[in-house]
């Protein structure tokens, strides 16, 4: 791939998938991240649905739309598609990146909704091609956030890396009444986090266990945490900091996303 402006790095806190059917803040704000960033030439996502042992990448020429959240939700949700092509020559480059991890090519997933319904508010034409990367989840956040790293220069190659998760993601401690406020555990880690990637200083965060109650309380499980490693993996060191949207819903489910972004203010 040839040089390009470098591409900012995106962290969508992406919170229920039935934000796919609203006109809302969190929606709005993913349509002026993408605004912002332009079109990419691809776009490389990595999930909190998708987690698997060793590494695989969606490996075909048209990935499906994976309904994967329960019939409880609105009947209309399973009739959306998002039909973006896939990429074969970013599941080269990727492959070339990070070997010699093995990387498997998969053919079977898909894009699930921590990614179609992201993408259908922030690039609802679905012509750019996309690629998901899975999770290892025997692997540490250490490791994530490695592999982000290696694969940081793919932003220089028109590819926008984004990552899919929530900073805070504490089901069981929800409450779906939309004027709920916060929990303070829930904020203090928020801000907590929000703070570390101000500074730059994403290493603080590895051990989620050793940052105290708020943290074992806001982290039902890493698979949503790590998402947000593989976008700090790819940081450099003059990006700056956008915050948006930027709040706490439900009482226990944040909703903020991290653009990464070293180009020029416009």
């Amino acid at each position: 791939m040839s040089a390009d402006p470098r591409m900012p790095v995106v962290f969508f806190g992406h919170g229920s998938p039935t934000n796919v059917l609203e006109d809302n803040v969190s929606t709005q704000a993913w349509a002026r991240i993408a605004q912002n960033v332009g079109k990419p030439k691809a776009i490389l996502s990595i999930t909190a649905h998708w987690c698997t042992n060793g590494t695989a990448i969606t490996a075909m020429d048209n990935p499906r739309t994976i309904h994967d959240f329960g019939r409880s939700l609105p009947a209309e949700m399973f009739d959306l598609q998002y039909p973006a092509p896939g990429s074969p020559a970013l599941v080269e480059r990727i492959s070339n990146v990070l070997a010699p991890m093995p990387v498997q090519r998969d053919q079977s997933w898909g894009l699930d909704h921590g990614t179609w319904a992201i993408l259908y508010k922030a690039y609802p034409q679905a012509d750019i091609p996309v690629v998901q990367l899975s999770m290892d989840a025997s692997k540490p956040t250490s490791w994530h956030f490695d592999v982000g790293r290696r694969l940081r220069l793919l932003r220089d190659e028109g590819v926008l890396i984004m990552g899919s998760g929530n900073i805070v993601h504490s089901l069981e401690m929800m409450d779906w009444d939309p004027r709920s406020k916060p929990y303070d555990w829930a904020i203090r880690f928020n801000d907590l986090v929000k703070d570390a990637i101000v500074r730059n200083d994403p290493q603080s965060l590895f051990d989620f266990q050793a940052l105290g109650q708020d943290a074992v309380l806001s982290i039902q499980g890493p698979e949503h945490y790590w998402p947000l490693f593989y976008v700090l993996g790819a940081r450099h060191d003059d990006d700056r900091v956008m915050f948006d949207p930027d709040f706490i819903q439900y009482k226990s489910l944040s909703m903020v996303s991290v653009t990464l972004d070293s180009r020029p203010p416009a």
